[in-house]
């Protein structure tokens, strides 16, 4: 049974993002292209932000929580009718499922870019949804959606579809009120927690309860529909690869399968939208399970009613704006095409980049990007098969008061094997800086064997996680590289040509040779004889500013290393060149290529005494932190190698030293204050 959308649509000039980011960027670039003017909203945090700077207009709409500007609805409203916007698209997240919020615009003639207030409220009660999609001949998991939340009802509904079994939330999502549980004797413990997390999250207690399954794909399939009765889907995404039910990887189309389980999945889509009176974009997710045959069974899981984060990848298979397509059907227009009219070419990938630190359990990080960059062309990429959607930029501020997704990367191959290789190579070519980033762990997972094979499940990260999370074992290049990248900023930083002032290795009537202690950041403390330090050589070849040789566990190299754009060098070992990301942060060089990235500790173990330049330059904050401790007072007279000061950077502690014999002659910072990268934390006489 369908039902006629209510929504008001008129054809408007003025389009307002409700929302920030990377989402309001994209949308706001479509709208142009259109010929709509833009208008942003902004919370204090956001002031300076891309999506302000590149709107036509932008309002403010209060403090930096969310809760007090960009859900405020009122304040929303508002900017609309400020500026004059007679439609008002929410991206995705915040307004963009409250039916709430469509009601108060319709009140106001504001076009809502999204579907009517009936479809959101039918998609978002769950049980109330399985419901209506059992009605419209949409494939079920098994499981149990009744009203009735006796506590002994539950416990015989899920004995009765046997364990493992999963409990979730009736209102909730993100992956809160959501538990598997594996046996009867733990169901009442299991069903106790996922009620206190959903009145927690969503002042509702209601559960449902599906059979698990053990070996799940989550496959959602893109529809739309407008307001004459027309329906399509635009394919289906693979979003497998999650990590506690947040999406890490997307691709499209979904590997393996069928043009008969492909029709079939979209034509249940369909059915689904049509079933409540959908209007717009909308996303039906699927469980695919292959465990029962090479067939494959789906299940609907939910509907997301509205745009979602990994859309591009379906506009990469398919040509086909999909914000254009919301814009239009909002104005009153017929679908741009009808379903025999789409088609699939190639294959897409998307990662999405969040300021977080994998290695400390994914903890969001902060800071100021200090570069924000893609070099495609030195990457020998093809600005038509790689997109980054971002709503930032170089020298933006990261705040903690947003979700941490900085962009998109996304990219097309003419099949799954081109389209993973261009992947790689682009997250090699991303340079961000200044803000910790899961870059190096997509890198991980894009390169993973059991991917690169589609060996996909809901549970990918969890199964893979030993090789994952693995320290990486580096070889004699890796060594050679860092390495050179250290010695190459000692040669920069050379202040003239007099020998008496250079600290690269340099000795009259000698060989010119520095010797340098590598490891994991994790072993600094390690003396250089542990078997985690690797004790590299280097000696200037003659006749040469640039080149060395390196002399690396008993292997001796002809090594050089040449600065290209940006962050780019190209490194020579013995005759063979490779392009790779280099810089160093403080004492920690980092390294990236499509093979993945490389962080290693540098520092020098020969007994050269660098002066007063080394012993400034040593007492710079190597990455952002935080001041631990104070160990001396200003004025103090201290000996070279006595500990001054404790910083914590990452997660570590990091002791500065004295350079040399002399005394503190004052602290830049107090114990407790935040360090930027760089930050000269004190100033340090050496003995005269």
């Amino acid at each position: 049974m369908s039902h006629s959308p209510a929504t008001r649509t008129t054809p408007f000039d003025t389009l307002l993002v409700a929302n920030r980011g990377e989402i309001a960027c994209r949308v706001m670039r479509t709208a142009r292209r259109m010929g709509l003017r833009t208008v942003a909203v902004y919370s204090d945090a956001d002031a300076t932000a891309r999506h302000v700077r590149e709107a036509d207009e932008a309002v403010r709409l209060g403090p930096a929580a969310a809760r007090e500007s960009y859900l405020d609805v009122e304040a929303v409203v508002e900017a609309a009718q400020r500026t004059g916007a007679g439609a008002i698209h929410p991206g995705y997240g915040f307004l963009s499922e409250n039916g709430a919020f469509v009601e108060a615009l319709d009140a106001a003639g504001i076009t809502f870019v999204g579907p009517p207030a009936s479809a959101i409220a039918a998609m978002g009660d769950k049980s109330a949804a399985k419901a209506r999609m059992a009605n419209a001949g949409v494939p079920l998991v098994p499981g149990y959606h009744g009203d009735d939340q006796d506590d002994a009802l539950l416990k015989a509904e899920a004995d009765e579809i046997g364990y493992p079994v999963l409990l979730k939330a009736s209102a909730g999502g993100g992956g809160k009120g959501m538990r598997v549980v594996e046996s009867g004797e733990q169901f009442q413990a299991a069903l106790d927690g996922c009620r206190r997390e959903s009145q927690a999250a969503f002042g509702d207690t209601r559960m449902l309860i599906e059979k698990y399954l053990t070996q799940p794909r989550h496959v959602e399939v893109q529809v739309f529909c407008d307001r004459h009765g027309n329906g399509v889907y635009l394919f289906e995404r693979d979003c497998s690869v999650q990590r506690r039910h947040q999406k890490v990887l997307e691709e499209a189309p979904a590997p393996g399968m069928t043009a008969a389980l492909r029709r079939e999945m979209g034509e249940a889509a369909v059915r689904a939208a049509k079933e409540i009176g959908y209007v717009g974009a909308g996303t039906v997710e699927f469980l695919l399970d292959f465990s029962q045959g090479q067939d494959g069974s789906f299940y609907f899981m939910e509907m997301n009613t509205r745009l979602q984060v990994e859309h591009p990848v379906t506009e990469m298979i398919t040509g086909q704006d999909l914000v254009e397509w919301q814009l239009r059907v909002a104005m009153g227009e017929a679908l741009p095409l009808a379903q025999e009219a789409l088609t699939i070419t190639g294959h897409s990938f998307e990662a999405r980049l969040y300021a977080e630190d994998p290695e400390q359990d994914f903890l969001p990080a902060t800071g100021t990007l200090t570069r924000f960059a893609m070099d495609l062309a030195g990457a020998g990429l093809d600005p038509e098969r790689v997109r980054l959607d971002s709503g930032v930029a170089t020298g933006d501020a990261v705040s903690m008061h947003y979700d941490p997704m900085l962009a998109k990367l996304i990219v097309h191959g003419d099949d799954r094997e081109q389209a993973l290789a261009t992947l790689n190579r682009a997250l090699a070519a991303l340079d961000v800086q200044g803000v910790v980033t899961n870059r190096a762990f997509l890198q991980r997972l894009a390169t993973h064997p059991a991917f690169q094979g589609a060996e996909l499940d809901t549970r990918f990260i969890e199964k893979n996680e030993a090789t994952l999370f693995a320290p990486r074992q580096y070889r004699i290049k890796e060594y050679a590289g860092a390495a050179l990248v250290g010695l190459n900023q000692l040669a920069r930083e050379c202040e003239s040509d007099s020998p008496w002032d250079r600290h690269d290795g340099f000795r009259l009537n000698a060989p010119h040779t520095i010797r340098i202690a590598l490891c994991d950041p994790a072993h600094v403390q390690d003396d250089e004889s542990s078997d985690n330090v690797v004790v590299v050589e280097g000696r200037r070849e003659r006749g040469t500013d640039t080149g060395w040789q390196l002399t690396i566990r008993g292997e001796t190299l002809t090594a050089s290393l040449q600065p290209l754009e940006g962050d780019a060098v190209a490194v020579t070992l013995d005759g063979h060149r490779r392009r790779l990301q280099a810089r160093r942060d403080g004492n920690v060089v980092v390294m990236v290529d499509p093979s993945g990235e490389t962080r290693l500790f540098w520092r020098r173990i020969d007994a050269i005494d660098h002066g007063h330049h080394e012993a400034e330059s040593t007492l710079t904050a190597p990455m952002h932190g935080t001041v631990v401790a104070l160990l001396v007072e200003a004025g103090q007279k201290v000996e070279k190698g006595m500990p001054l000061m404790v910083m914590e950077a990452m997660k570590m502690e990091h002791t500065m030293t004295a350079p040399a014999d002399g005394h503190v002659a004052s602290f830049h910072f107090q114990a407790g204050e935040t360090v930027g990268q760089g930050d000269v934390l004190l100033e340090f006489a050496p003995e005269e």
